[in-house]
Formats: C-alpha cells, structure tokens, sequence
C-alpha cells in the first residue's frame, strides 16, 4: 500500500501512520472490552443451557409431589371373560374373588305378531291417550287415528326416551312389530301399556290388553339382577357394572365365571416419574459439572470455573438428594442409588419392594404424611421430593438465585457494550484532531523544506558565480 500524505507533500506525517497508531490504541483499549464482553457471552449462553436443565429438575420434582402419583391404583383380573375391575385413585390396596353367578338382563317387550303389514300401518281408531309404564315411572302419550307404528315408536321415544327405547323391527314380510327395551337392568323394570280410550279400545290390542282380557305385548325378556359372590358372600345388583360395592372401585361383570382381582398401587407410575427426574438431575449435575471443571489447560477448563455461585449451586443439588428424607430414612433404602460422581440410578426392583412391603411409608416418605417407624411409633414428615422442591426453588423460582445471576450477566454484558462505544468515541474523536495536527505539521514542514530549499539554490548559485 502506497503512503499517503496529509498535508501539501511532506511526506512524513501520513495516514498510515496513524492507522498504526490508531491500532496500537485500540488493542490497549478496545480488544480487552472485546475479550471481556466475548467471555460474558459465552457464560450466557451457557447459563441459558443450565438455567433451563434446572427448570427441568424442579418441574420433575413438582410433577413428583402432584397429587396421583402415589395414590394412583392399578386394578387386574386374572379372567377378564367374566369380569373386569377398574381402581379410582386412593382407593383400598386390596385383593379378592368373585364368581359371577348371573348378569343382570333388562325388561324386553313387543307388539303381537302379525298384526302390523308396514311401519306406516295406523295403531289406532280413533283419538285418545295410552299409559306407558317402565317399573314406577308411568308415561301418558297422546294418539289418533293418524298414528302409524314408526310415528308411535317416535311418540315414545321422545316422551319415555329416558327410561326405554322403542325401535321398529320387520320380523318377516307384512309382520312389522314395536319392541319396547328398558334402559335400565334388573327387577322392577316391568313394561305395560295401557289404552284409556275405555270401552271404544282405540289402540289396537297388539300393543296392550283388550276388554277381554287377551295378553297384547308379549314378554321377550326379563330383567333381572346381576347375582355374584364377593369373597363368597353372595350380592346381587341391577347392573352388571358395580359401582357401590368397593369405595373407588368399579366392577363390571361379563359373563358367568370365577376370577381373582387384585387392587395394587401404580407402581410403574411412580417409578416412570422417579426415572423423569434422575433424567433431569443427571442432565444438570453433568452440565454443572462441565462448566465448573477446573483445569490448568484452557481448553478443558469450565466457563464457570471461577464462579463460586455454580459450584455452591452443584454442591447444593448434591446436599439435598443426599439428606433428603426427613429423618426417618435415606434415599438409598427406596432404590435411589447415588453413583461415586453424584448421579442417580433407580434400582426399580428394591423400589417396588418397599412399594410392596409398605407402600404407605413409601408415600410418606417420599410425598410426606404420616410415617409409622419399625418400633410401631408414628412421626409426620415433609416428604423428600417435597424438600427437594423446596431448595430447587431457592434457585429457580422468580427473581430467585438463578434470576439475579442472569441479571447481572445481561448487566455486565450491557455496561462492557456501553464502554466499548464510549471508548472507540473517544478514539474517532482523538484521531479526528490527530488527523487535523498532522495535516498542519506537514504543511509547516513542507514550507520550511521549500525555504531550506531557496537558501541552497542561492548559495549553490553564488559559490558558481565566484
């Protein structure tokens, strides 16, 4: 690159001068801003990462203390054929039989045979009412002349359509017949129409009883009661869906059979949720780990190496798992097992042991409540996923810990941008005046080289003269 003059031709004070010196000034007072704000940055970034592995940690141990998780129930039945159980959430952990004796059936009726050609077919003479009754309840549905088999069947549905359902069914050619079915099941469920036209008998006696008495529905079906044995005691019901039996559990029968149900707690529910946060704690112990490893060489050393917050945060994640327990136990004795560098692993086999030899402990222990002791004393405790919790959210809860320290990070990354631009001011304004002195100093020089040039000439001029 060529030199460039600032002033008239001196050729000694140029702008590549000052570039040099210019550089010079700027690794001295802009590149250490440069460094330190790159530095910060990189912590940021790094604590965004951790900073949301922490969020994770306290959101497992939060979904660990909700509501369900121990009180979850799981419910089998060694022949579903004949009957199947469900366990509502902290309903008894139990086990028993049934045999199911018989199903409850519900009430089925319907029109004599052959006495309708078509759907369309009118079911009555004249213009009156009928009474239909569905065990106690009894409805009063209004017909004329007009009224076809499938408009009567619309009639009933709209009217009774909560205690039975009336449906149209062609038997065979020109024999079309109204089948009336009880919704509900069991005894006590009886189905009868009967005409209060009186003596004119409007409705045609294929639907009900004539004066003489002849039989106009005929009865399809009974209904009767579901009848089983409940640890051999015998129980009958009207459903075959038993609700009141077992506070939170619900039976339903299938068909005729023996079978052995077992009531247990969701012990692959608990574990699932203990797994999500091992999988957590591990994810930010190793992050932690990482960015706070200390090493003589720069490549393997941590970016929070020298910051005491990260490691008093790790040290803290270590302490609360390793203490946890109110008390009355360890993690360790429920298959929390804690590897030599602070991981955990679960051991879901002498977890599910626990579960199996004393679940209610187990609860306690872990979600807190009422704890009884092996010498049959009773103590109450917070529970160790509860005091987990609890110092997670020293760091991750709202303008805790973890917030102040990413304030003051955007802090420092802010006032090291604010220097940087104050300091690179100050230097466009100093070589902006450097700039204007040299042009000056350059004019003065090439006027004093122009006179120093006047005075040799005229001495040269006079010295050839003599």
């Amino acid at each position: 690159m060529g030199i460039s003059s600032l002033g008239a031709g001196g050729g000694v004070l140029t702008q590549d001068l000052l570039d040099q010196l210019r550089e010079a000034d700027q690794a001295q007072y802009i590149n250490p801003l440069d460094a330190r704000k790159a530095t910060e940055t990189k912590k940021q970034d790094a604590f965004n990462v951790i900073n949301a592995y922490m969020d994770n940690v306290e959101a497992s141990l939060q979904s660990l203390n909700e509501y369900g998780v121990f009180e979850s129930r799981t419910a089998s039945s060694s022949n579903e054929d004949a009957a199947t159980v469900t366990a509502a959430d902290s309903s008894d952990i139990q086990d028993f039989s049934l045999e199911v004796l018989n199903l409850a059936t519900k009430e089925i009726a319907q029109s004599q045979a052959d006495a309708f050609a078509t759907k369309e077919t009118t079911v009555a003479t004249g213009s009156a009412q009928m009474e239909l009754t569905v065990g106690s309840k009894t409805f009063t549905i209004d017909y004329d002349a007009t009224t076809t088999l499938e408009g009567l069947k619309d009639l009933i549905n709209k009217e009774a359509g909560d205690s039975v359902s009336a449906t149209v069914v062609q038997v065979k050619d020109g024999d079309y017949r109204l089948f009336l079915n009880a919704k509900e099941s069991g005894t006590g469920q009886d189905i009868a129409i009967e005409d209060l036209s009186g003596v004119d008998a409007f409705l045609n006696t294929a639907l009900t009883t004539d004066p003489l008495g002849l039989t106009g529905l005929a009865n399809v079906q009974d209904g009767i009661d579901a009848e089983f044995k409940y640890n051999g005691q015998t129980i009958t019901r009207s459903s075959n869906e038993v609700k009141d039996l077992l506070s939170g559990v619900t039976i339903t029968l299938k068909e005729a059979g023996t079978t052995n149900v077992s009531v247990k707690q969701n012990t692959e529910n608990i574990a699932s949720k203990i797994e999500n946060f091992i999988s957590k704690y591990n994810s930010a112990l190793y992050q932690l780990t990482t960015d706070t490893k200390s090493s003589e060489n720069a490549e393997e050393r941590g970016v929070f190496s020298g910051e005491s917050f990260m490691k008093t945060m790790k040290a803290d994640m270590l302490s609360m798992v390793g203490t946890a327990g109110g008390g009355v136990g360890r993690v360790q004795d429920y298959g929390i097992e804690i590897n030599d560098d602070g991981s955990l692993k679960l051991d879901t086999t002498k977890l599910n042991e626990m579960l199996k030899a004393n679940p209610d402990n187990v609860q306690a222990f872990f979600a807190g409540g009422t704890f009884t002791k092996s010498d049959g004393s009773e103590v109450t405790v917070d529970g160790a996923f509860v005091e987990m919790e609890e110092e997670m959210e020293k760091y991750t809860k709202y303008n805790q810990s973890l917030d102040q320290y990413k304030n003051l990070l955007e802090d420092k990354i802010e006032s090291l941008t604010e220097q940087r631009t104050k300091a690179l001011e100050r230097l466009t304004t100093k070589y902006e005046i450097m700039a204007k002195q040299f042009a000056a100093y350059d004019a003065v020089i090439t006027q004093l080289n122009n006179v120093s040039s006047m005075f040799t000439n005229l001495v040269n001029s006079e010295s050839a003269d003599s």
